[in-house]
């Protein structure tokens, strides 16, 4: 069977030779869409859709393929828009990480993740007060008195206390040490970047591992933690995607996959919300509304502007892909339309990633909606992506109520 199949986001199907069992996986995991080819046996056409990255698939009896999916928009742009979204004074802004020499996104996303981590480990491994419960020999701190009549039943030695122990092993540096050992774990992590990784992991020797499927521990942005907080927000996106781990009958499946319609849509509500900010509008993503009066017809579109009244004033919704040949699909009007009815303004924005069409704007028979279509260009520069964002901004800020 094929070793490895590399495909490009949205790009026409290839046909691949594969086992049964294995193109079954695949569709069954719906990393990219799978189907056999009806004339030749053994064959199938496989074709990526939003989801890039790269993903290692076992099947029981078959060797392991890897898929890896390469996006249509350069590295650099594709990083600028998660660092954006995860930080908006985020790195990639200032080109303090140069990932424009790569062409794939887990060879950039280990070389990202390796080189912020350097960063914040510079000045050596933050420390900080982590509460302890244990049960010691000696008195320290506190104790837990609950515990101890429970446990000991009036016993004076050994004693259950609580302290605060000032360490390195601190959420912080285990969300750190998480993201490298999954980088390490997954396919296509080339030999150089996995020796810098493998360097930033015994650097980070002493700092407890994180059971994988747990929740991340919390931390919060302070003062005292400010050099690590570039390398947690990409830490976090590393940690927090949705590539499936295991599957049916013992499929195993490991990897790392971005969506590009999250990412995206991610990228243009927090760069509108930023646009907005110090107007005095509010900004809700995902704010969930209901189409009918028996609030039984559920909505949530991306980003919802809100006045100084806390009237909403505004409504957007991203779209990454317009898939029609002759320009935005007709649906993502329909949908907008019942936004804007629910909402009772008088226009509505739909944000797409440009594709092939420009800004277009029409008005609803019988409603006198407008609905406005925008259009991104994400092979543009970064200050210039930033200004498309702020004219989408201004506009929204002079939408009119029905």
């Amino acid at each position: 069977m094929t070793p490895a199949v590399e495909l490009v986001e949205h790009a026409p199907a290839v046909g691949v030779a594969l086992p049964d069992g294995v193109g079954r996986a695949l569709a069954a995991l719906r990393i990219v869409d799978a189907t056999p080819d009806p004339y030749s046996p053994g064959r199938w056409s496989l074709r990526a859709g939003s989801k890039v990255g790269a993903v290692t698939v076992t099947v029981p009896g078959h060797d392991e393929l890897t898929v890896r999916i390469v996006p249509k928009v350069p590295i650099g742009r594709l990083f600028f828009l998660l660092g954006y979204s995860l930080d908006p004074a985020g790195a990639w802004r200032g080109g303090e990480v140069d990932v424009a020499e790569h062409r794939e996104v887990l060879p950039a996303l280990a070389h990202a993740v390796e080189r912020q981590v350097d960063r914040a480990l510079r000045q050596g491994l933050l420390q900080g007060y982590r509460v302890t419960e244990e049960t010691s020999p000696v008195l320290r701190g506190r104790i837990r008195e609950a515990e101890q009549i429970r446990r000991r039943f009036g016993a004076t030695l050994p004693v259950e206390v609580v302290y605060d122990d000032f360490t390195t092993d601190i959420a912080e540096n285990r969300i750190l040490r998480a993201a490298v050992e999954r980088l390490l774990r997954l396919p296509g992590v080339p030999r150089e970047g996995r020796r810098r990784l493998l360097h930033q992991r015994a650097r980070l020797a002493d700092v407890t591992v994180l059971v994988r499927g747990r929740p991340l521990p919390e931390w919060r942005p302070s003062r005292l933690n400010a050099r690590y907080h570039h390398a947690l927000c990409l830490a976090r996106a590393v940690l927090e995607d949705a590539s499936p781990e295991h599957g049916p009958g013992g499929l195993r499946v490991e990897g790392f996959l971005f969506d590009m319609n999250k990412l995206f849509e991610d990228f243009v509500t927090v760069a509108l919300r930023e646009a907005l900010r110090g107007s005095g509008y509010i900004a809700r993503f995902q704010d969930p509304l209901h189409l009918d009066e028996a609030r039984a017809v559920r909505m949530k579109p991306d980003f919802v502007l809100y006045g100084p009244g806390r009237a909403p004033c505004a409504v957007a919704d991203a779209k990454y892909k317009a898939e029609k040949p002759g320009g935005y699909p007709d649906a993502d009007l329909y949908q907008m339309l019942a936004y804007c009815t629910a909402l009772g303004l008088g226009e509505g924005h739909l944000v797409y990633a440009k594709g092939n069409a420009g800004h277009a704007a029409h008005r609803v028979r019988h409603a006198g909606t407008v609905i406005h279509q925008h259009a991104l260009d994400l092979d543009q520069d970064p200050a210039g992506l930033l200004e498309d964002v702020a004219e989408v901004a201004a506009r929204l800020v002079n939408t009119p109520r029905v």
